[in-house]
This record gives C-alpha cells, sequence and structure tokens, in this order.
C-alpha cells in the first residue's frame, strides 16, 4: 500500500465529536477515531463515564476531551459548541451515535396492537431523530470551515427489513434515513464537496439497549436471538470494533466523492433470504 493511500485514512489534526461517545458502540467509535490520529471529542450527559472513555483513550495515547450535553437540548450544544472551538478551535467531523432502543417503545407478541405506547412511540422518535438533527444544526455548521467535512448517522437494517416489537425504533431509523440523503443533497446544493453526510448501518451487536431482547440473564440466546442468528450467515453477533473500519473511512479523506449513502455492516443479514 503507498503512503499516499495511507494517509487519506488518518485523521490526524481533525477534531470528531461523538454524541453518545461513552456507550458500547460510542466508545469504540470514540476509541477508533483516536487511534486514527483524530482529537476525540465525546459528547454526553453522563459525566463519569465520559470522563472514564477519555481516561483510557488517553492511556493509549490518544486525545480526548469529554464535553457534557444533551442531545435533545439546543442550549447545551450552544455552549459545548463554545467548549469545542475553545480547545481545539475548529469542528472536522460529527458521529451522531445517542440514540437507540427505548423499553416504552417496544411491543411484545401478546400485546395488542391498539396498545401502541404513544408517549413510548415519541421519546424513541425524539431520541434518535432530534437527538441527530439538533447536533447537525449546531456542530455541523462549523464543518464549511473545514477543507473537508464528514457527518456519519447511524441506521439500522431495521429500516428496510421489518423487525418485530421495535416499531418505534424503526420509524426513527427511516427518519434518519430519509434524513441522511436529504441533508447530504441539500448541503452538497449549499457548499459543494465541503461536507459529506453518510449513514453506518450496522446489523446486529449486543448493546445496553438491545441485551435483554437477545439474550437471557445466563448469555444464552433468546428466541429473537437465535432468529437472528439463523438469518446471519456468519451465525454471529458483531464486535463493535467491527464497525470502526467503515467509520473511519467514511470520517476520513478516503472518502471524498462518497456522501448522500448507508454503509451496510451486518455479517450479511439484509443478504440473506434465509433459504
Amino acid at each position: 500500500m503507498s503512503s499516499g493511500t495511507t494517509e487519506s485514512f488518518s485523521l490526524k489534526e481533525k477534531v470528531i465529536i461523538v454524541t453518545g461517545g461513552y456507550g458500547i458502540l460510542g466508545k469504540s467509535f470514540s476509541e477508533a477515531i483516536a487511534l486514527a490520529g483524530g482529537n476525540v471529542v465525546i459528547l454526553g450527559r453522563d459525566e463519569p463515564k465520559g470522563l472514564s472513555a477519555v481516561k483510557d483513550i488517553e492511556a493509549k495515547g490518544g486525545v480526548a476531551f469529554f464535553v457534557q450535553a444533551d442531545v435533545m437540548d439546543e442550549d447545551s450544544l450552544k455552549r459545548a459548541k463554545d467548549l469545542i472551538l475553545q480547545r481545539f478551535g475548529k469542528i472536522s467531523g460529527l458521529v451522531n451515535a445517542a440514540g437507540g432502543n427505548v423499553p416504552e417503545a417496544v411491543l411484545q407478541p401478546e400485546a395488542d396492537i391498539f396498545s401502541l405506547s404513544m408517549s413510548g412511540m415519541k421519546k424513541a422518535l425524539d431520541l434518535n431523530v432530534w437527538g441527530t438533527l439538533l447536533p447537525t444544526q449546531i456542530f455541523g455548521a462549523e464543518l464549511v470551515n473545514e477543507e473537508t467535512g464528514s457527518i456519519v448517522n447511524i441506521s439500522s437494517v431495521s429500516t428496510v427489513r421489518p423487525l418485530t416489537k421495535v416499531l418505534g425504533y424503526s420509524m426513527a431509523k427511516s427518519a434518519i434515513d430519509a434524513y441522511t440523503k436529504w441533508f447530504a443533497i441539500e448541503v452538497a446544493n449549499r457548499h459543494g464537496d465541503k461536507i459529506r453526510v453518510n449513514a453506518l448501518v450496522p446489523g446486529f451487536f449486543l448493546t445496553d439497549q438491545n441485551r435483554a431482547l437477545l439474550t437471557q440473564p445466563d448469555g444464552s440466546l433468546t428466541p429473537r436471538g437465535q432468529s437472528i442468528i439463523k438469518q446471519t450467515p456468519f451465525k454471529r453477533f458483531g464486535s463493535p470494533d467491527e464497525l470502526n473500519g467503515a467509520l473511519i473511512w467514511l470520517l476520513s479523506d478516503a472518502s471524498k466523492f462518497v456522501t448522500g449513502t448507508n454503509v451496510r455492516v451486518d455479517g450479511g443479514f439484509m443478504s440473506s433470504s434465509g433459504v
């Protein structure tokens, strides 16, 4: 591999914000960004978890900074932006990793289909949709000042292949798909190739939000978990670090001509007919 090719995947001197950057997937994202030479800003509400993630990254020689903020609170995001600019002077990229399923938006098989929790559905939509749009509005404007900037949203295989139980989450991620494409085109119409907008589409990875749906307390699979593994050609769940290659590519200059795209990392789940 030529040095030029290697350099194009580097995040050296880039300042990348990861919302929810201390969760299972978010922390893996943050560590990968630091390993690729980027300055990672971990943003979220939980200060102890955020500072712990920063400490772990710094112990490995990376550069990390925690800012406490709520992705659904515009004022706190504006304060966060000021702190980030004071520390680094710029923002090069954004990973909208905050989000996920919420228990109140889950409909169990035995439940009445007409008993959907409207408050639970709204909570899932707020967290995933507004929790992506607001950070993009606040931080994205700074990317115009960079030679190349990148925004990575988090989608889901449930936007194409409906999954039982998780209607609120599926609707929210479908909205993220629409938003990713719409915003990619509109920002390009106004700012050319300065800002790329894409979505990472994970298959099934065990996280705090889905663990109870997919595994029993003893670690064995639930019937739902068994169905997923059966449908996945690799016959296993993904490991968080297996998303990092696609993420670094989307954040780096190696993807300078890529926008409005969904990049799927699912062990073949979406390609399999199950037959």
